[in-house]
């Protein structure tokens, strides 16, 4: 390892920190933080233990021009071989100090993989397949939008994150309504830390676009799985390194996700061709080094449309699945590649079953097709009976970092605003695929009434 210091910047998003900032720390002689969000709970005492020293700015966090400055001193303060982070919204941020610095980061790319204008002119200048879009920065912008596009159009915010703020639009009639919403939902992201921390202003800039015509026929042999997938990789010095394809379930209105599935359980030949996409996506950003997770919709007759890139991991309990089931580190992949050493990756994508199948499921107040609950049962898990929803030899957990406390009633859904209506996220390991599957339809169309046994019991 040598000896090597690293500076990792915390805010919002990612992967669970009190896994993360471990795993870290495991592969760096000395780990610095700085805390930009105030840390979970469950992560308090791992980052204590593990981190040479921790810088809280929480209470008064820097604007956004004094914030790259910030992160660059704390840098040189700590002769800091290395400065990353895990979190969407400080991305921007992290890459500028790494250039100042002179360190390895996801380069000038960055902004093309944060804000979706830049990244969808990108690929579409490429010639890539992505829907067809208009910037929006008003109500009179998305009134044209609308005359120009084919409806129904997606409004959403250009650096959101979480499907914040998103709505279908399938009549003229709802545009005025959809531009206040989508204000709101990002004033309400903004209050929750779930927002760009750099572009100042830019968190108001728009993008409409049409809707995928997306479909699962042509690429699974079941029903049950969503539209769409993802591909969880890195960038290493400029070199794209694709690490597995991850399934999804569908989502519910608008677009907010239930949950992951891991492995991919479609043929190898087609994961390739679906890799093969988030490749010229991912190249085409120009991105130096750092984590990516790419998102492509399935469409008719096997034909893929590009959703968006990422320069960071897929958040929430991705690094953790593909630790269980592929055994692959990421966090500390990366961690070393920003230091200049091997990062450890896999030679070529992993599309075997690996040994187990793993999935999260958002805690959300809605069963699978998007009905909401009629009732508002207090989050109690370690009450519930999860043996009667769950099959033999699964096993089921909370998320902690990302879980309301246990007690905590339930909040009402609320379509269009995405992230902001979860309450936590549930682990699940099966034997297979298909037992996961099973699994995770049982927990969402059966939570609400298995809360509210959970209650009773309780007392």
């Amino acid at each position: 390892m040598g000896d090597s210091t690293v500076l990792l910047v915390y805010a919002r998003g990612g992967p669970p920190p009190s896994d993360a900032i471990p795993k870290a720390a495991a592969a760096t002689d000395r780990l610095h933080l700085l805390l930009l969000d105030p840390l979970p709970l469950p992560a308090v005492a791992p980052a204590a233990r593990c981190c040479a020293s921790i810088t809280d700015l929480t209470a008064a966090r820097p604007e956004p021009g004094e914030l790259i400055d910030r992160i660059v001193a704390l840098a040189r303060r700590t002769a800091a071989d290395a400065v990353l982070t895990f979190s969407e919204f400080a991305l921007l941020a992290v890459a500028e100090a790494a250039e100042r610095l002179g360190l390895r980061g996801p380069g000038p790319g960055a902004a093309r993989a944060r804000s979706k204008r830049l990244m969808r002119r990108t690929w579409a200048d490429a010639g890539l397949p992505v829907p067809r879009f208009r910037y929006v920065d008003s109500l009179t912008d998305l009134e044209r939008a609308w005359a120009e596009l084919d409806p129904p159009v997606l409004l959403k915010s250009a650096w959101g994150a979480g499907s914040i703020g998103q709505t279908v639009l399938e009549q003229r009639a709802q545009l005025a309504v959809a531009w206040h919403h989508m204000l709101g939902a990002l004033t309400a992201a903004r209050a929750r830390s779930m927002s760009e921390l750099k572009a100042g202003e830019a968190g108001h800039e728009l993008i409409a676009e049409e809707l995928i015509p997306a479909t699962t026929e042509s690429w699974y042999d079941r029903s049950g799985y969503g539209d769409y997938l993802s591909v969880e990789g890195m960038v290493v010095d400029g070199a794209y390194h694709p690490v597995c394809v991850t399934g999804r379930l569908p989502t519910v209105p608008d677009f907010t996700e239930l949950g992951n599935m891991a492995p991919c359980v479609l043929p190898e030949p087609l994961q390739h061709t679906v890799s093969e996409l988030s490749r010229r996506a991912v190249d085409a950003l120009g991105l130096g080094t750092c984590g990516t997770h790419t998102e492509i919709k399935l469409m008719a007759d096997r034909r893929l449309c590009l959703l968006e890139t990422a320069a960071r991991f897929g958040g929430l309990l991705l690094t953790q699945q593909i630790e269980a089931i592929h055994g692959v580190d990421l966090v500390g992949a990366l961690t070393r590649a920003h230091l200049g050493q091997d990062s450890g990756l896999p030679d070529g994508l992993l599309t075997g079953p690996g040994r187990c199948a793993a999935g999260s499921v958002n805690v959300l107040a809605t069963d699978s097709r998007g009905r909401p609950w009629t009732t508002r049962p207090l989050f109690l898990p370690e009450a519930v009976d999860w043996d009667r929803l769950l099959s033999p030899g699964s096993g089921i957990r909370v998320a902690p970092d990302f879980t309301v406390p246990s007690g905590t009633v339930m909040h009402r859904y609320r379509t269009g605003h995405g992230s902001l209506n979860l309450a936590g996220v549930l682990l699940l390991t099966a034997p297979t695929p298909q037992v996961l599957l099973r699994d995770s339809y049982a927990v969402l169309n059966g939570l609400e009434e298995a809360l509210a046994g959970a209650a009773l019991a309780h007392g």
